[in-house]
């Protein structure tokens, strides 16, 4: 299960370009927190603390407890804006969560027993389709990663959602259309080799 992050927080009285400009001039980055039929809250945040957050490589699919003068709000971070050329972060969203709200969030997929699969053992290539599932959740229990089996999986063939395991308690957004997870294709190099073989050779 996702580990649960800490951000500390200022609230933010003056709003506008002009003050976003200013807190950011000191290390800090604007940012909002909304929803569960709240007002939204003006905050700020360390922009060092913030990128060591997005650092972890699961900031976007963990409850994060913002900490406002003192007060933890729970939350799930919905967008971070990054400037165009430095790559700083320039505001970001947090969404309010009650402890055992249901949530969507993304979360990365894992590929195991790649040695287990015929097709890989072929010199067949692992096709991802999907890096990252959307899942339907509590809150409290937003797993790390989607674990994908490729074990059996041989030239040709496909993984869809509705053959993978997904933890417990979770469910994909999308699994009406049962999408395409991961396939296992052939090189280029081995389907021209197939191709060679069938040409007849010449004066046959």
């Amino acid at each position: 299960m996702s580990e649960q992050l800490t951000l500390s927080a200022e609230a933010r009285d003056r709003a506008g370009k002009g003050a976003s400009r200013a807190l950011r001039r000191e290390g800090r980055v604007p940012a909002v927190i909304y929803g569960n039929n709240e007002e939204p809250q003006s905050i700020h945040v360390e922009e060092k603390l913030l990128n060591k957050l997005l650092g972890t490589g699961h900031f976007f699919n963990s409850v994060v407890m913002v900490e406002v003068n003192g007060k933890a709000v729970r939350t799930l971070p919905k967008d971070v804006a990054f400037h165009p050329v430095s790559d700083r972060p320039l505001h970001a969203d947090f969404l309010r969560v009650s402890e055992h709200a249901t949530v969507h969030v993304n979360v990365p997929v894992r590929f195991d027993n790649e040695d287990a699969s015929p097709g890989i053992k072929k010199g067949g290539v692992l096709n991802i389709v999907a890096h990252e599932v959307e899942l339907i959740v509590d809150a409290a229990e937003i797993p790390d990663d989607v674990i994908v089996d490729l074990t059996g999986l041989d030239v040709g063939e496909s993984i869809h959602i509705s053959a993978v395991k997904l933890p417990k308690g979770a469910k994909a957004a999308h699994d009406e259309t049962d999408f395409t997870v991961a396939t296992i294709v052939a090189p280029s190099a081995l389907k021209s080799a197939e191709g060679d073989n069938e040409t007849p050779a010449e004066g046959a």
